[in-house]
């Protein structure tokens, strides 16, 4: 048990540690993307601004700082502005409960690589980031503009719709492991079964039906290709953020990214096992391992993110909705009573 002061060093530490990690993945996956997508479609991506474009986030950072702020004299200005700090808060916020890899020790203590562990730590990103809706929704209202309303009433159906099927995808890993606490989740994962197979939910819980749901929900919820109608500008100008400009456009995109890692984070820790993974070398090596494990697993979901995005086209609204009630939902009831029905088996 870490005495108080010790305590409130090492959660200011891991808070300030985490939070500049997150912000830089956000910068490096948006660079990732325009390199990736860009090498796709026989381009070169950022390659100007330092060795392969990688100042290329830098130089967009200070751009969006030094551009001019413009508000419409329209607005509803009190909501105009928190509206984008609502998405980003929230975003930011949900990363607190993710459990990176195994504890370390320092100093004679040991230190879980996570800023907290709550007993109900999947409810509370599920409610925290159901919570960014409103920034989405508030900034198409307040913006007074057909465009924008149109475009954050869009995101909002949308998002609500998918939140329901990606909630339902994970009913059944929580039947399988018995927790809500995500670190307890990822303990549930460790081992292997038939001697070489390891026991992540996707495979010993027989969660694969349920991943596919997760990752069509997710790719929903944050709006990304083929469901970023909420942003589908040949239609819609731009969508909710039509009227914003500078850091508080950018802020949009800063939320829509570290959602992208935060259910990367998640998909990993519900279905892939988390930093679980087999563990040699010195002892060193073997603390080192559970993060290199984790953070690989979130590339590759994240790497995924993109290749769906340089392939796929975009979905109609009328196929959007039909995709998630007609399909999606029914598909993900049906394996939650197959995975209630194999775990009453197995007990």
């Amino acid at each position: 048990m870490l005495s108080l002061p010790i305590f409130l060093v090492a959660s200011v530490v891991k808070i300030v540690l985490v939070i500049f990690i997150l912000l830089t993945a956000v910068a490096y996956t948006v660079w990732l993307e325009r390199k990736v997508v860009g090498h796709m479609q026989n381009r070169w991506g950022p390659s100007r601004v330092g060795p392969f474009g990688l100042l290329q986030p830098l130089a967009d950072g200070v751009k969006f700082l030094l551009k001019e702020d413009l508000t419409p004299p329209h607005v509803y200005r009190p909501l105009f502005i928190a509206a984008p700090m609502i998405a980003v808060i929230c975003a930011l916020t949900s990363i607190s409960v993710i459990p990176f890899g195994t504890a370390i020790p320092v100093a004679g203590h040991i230190i879980p690589l996570q800023i907290t562990d709550l007993n109900i730590g999947l409810l509370v990103i599920l409610g925290v980031t159901s919570i960014g809706v409103y920034g989405v929704a508030l900034a198409g209202w307040s913006s007074n503009s057909k465009y924008s309303l149109l475009g954050g009433l869009r995101a909002s159906a949308q998002m609500v719709s998918y939140e329901i099927c990606l909630g339902l995808s994970l009913v059944g890993v929580l039947i399988v492991s018995g927790s809500f606490s995500l670190q307890q989740i990822v303990e549930s994962q460790r081992g292997y079964f038939w001697g070489f197979i390891p026991k992540w939910n996707i495979f010993y819980g027989c969660q694969f039906v349920a991943f596919f749901i997760y990752l069509m929900a997710a790719y929903a919820e944050t709006n990304r290709i083929p469901f970023d109608l909420p942003e589908a500008e040949t239609e819609l100008v731009a969508g909710y953020h039509t009227e914003y400009s500078a850091m508080k456009f950018a802020m949009f995109f800063m939320a829509e990214y570290a959602n992208m890692i935060t259910v990367a984070c998640l998909a990993t820790i519900l279905f892939l096992g988390g930093g679980n993974g087999p563990l040699f070398g010195p002892p060193l090596l073997r603390l080192i391992l559970p993060t290199f494990y984790f953070v690989a697993k979130v590339f590759v979901f994240l790497f995924t993110y993109i290749w769906v995005r340089g392939t796929l086209p975009r979905f109609r609204y009328d196929q959007l909705m039909a995709f998630g009630w007609k399909f999606l939902f029914p598909l993900a009831i049906a394996n939650l009573v197959v995975t209630a029905l194999v775990v009453a088996y197995r007990s």
